[in-house]
């Protein structure tokens, strides 16, 4: 996505915290990002992306049903070609040999500052 301006970079949440979400969600529209829809689960992330669009998801690892993160997001790579950044309290090696193959844009580890958040996507925009 180098060379995307901003407000034209479409971002879908993956995020089963309600309140997480909100803050997130404020955060990147301060910052001037769109924000396409916020998932709870693996099932309505694939399904906003497949509607919306979205050019990067930040993405959760615990999820609301039993498909986590890492293969919503390998299945957002696989199936769409949108990658995401993880932004989880589940940042250990293992979780992140898991996620290679959705090729993720970086990793925060909650509780994480938005700031860093949006270093990640201005730096994956260029």
């Amino acid at each position: 996505m180098r060379g995307t301006e901003p407000e034209d970079l479409r971002i879908l949440i993956v995020e089963d915290e309600f309140l997480i979400a909100l803050e997130l969600e404020s955060s990147l529209l301060d910052a001037g990002y769109k924000v396409v829809g916020i998932a709870v689960t693996a099932t309505e992330a694939v399904a906003m992306a497949r509607s919306e669009q979205p050019d990067l998801a930040v993405m959760d690892i615990r999820l609301a049903d039993r498909t986590d993160g890492v293969e919503a997001a390998i299945e957002l790579f696989g199936a769409f070609g949108i990658r995401s950044i993880f932004a989880s309290a589940h940042v250990d090696e293992v979780t992140r040999k898991r996620a290679a193959p959705a090729r993720p844009i970086g990793w925060v580890q909650k509780p994480y500052s938005a700031d860093a958040l949006i270093r990640l996507i201005r730096d994956f925009c260029g």
